[in-house]
């Protein structure tokens, strides 16, 4: 098999296990509640993912707010707030030879879940998927 192929790869190793890591400082970080921010003090932030650049100078975390339908205001919040946060990630992160500028993104997997769920419970869905189960019994 050829060395380099012409399908598209994931990321690296390297970048899965820093992202993990940024993953976990930004939730530390986020659950001290050091982000002095009317918006942010109160509300309830997971980071869901952090994606890596190849070069690991770009972080981009995938967010939620549990309970906010509209999510913009925080999102324009945490990334007014990406230097301090980038500067308080130093210390967990002090092996790295670069710090990573950090975006903030809303995670719409949860709807897409969501939507994938509506999907199989759909009427069409259903009848289609009880007449394979009947055709199997015979």
């Amino acid at each position: 098999m050829p060395k380099h192929s012409n399908s598209p790869k994931g990321p690296s190793q390297r970048q899965l296990s820093v992202g993990e890591k940024v993953r976990h400082a930004l939730t530390e970080i986020l659950q001290r509640r050091e982000i002095i921010d009317p918006l942010l003090e109160n509300a309830v932030i997971s980071v869901t993912e952090v994606r890596m650049s190849p070069d690991l100078k770009l972080a981009t975390a995938y967010v939620t707010v549990f309970g906010q339908e509209d999510m913009d205001p925080f999102i324009r919040a945490l990334n007014a707030h990406a230097r301090f946060l980038r500067g308080r990630l130093t210390p967990a992160l002090r092996q790295m030879k670069y710090m990573p500028e950090i975006r903030f993104r809303q995670d719409d997997s949860f709807d897409n879940y969501a939507r994938i769920d509506a999907l199989l419970r759909s009427p069409e869905v259903l009848r289609d998927t009880q007449g394979t189960a009947d055709e199997e019994d015979n």
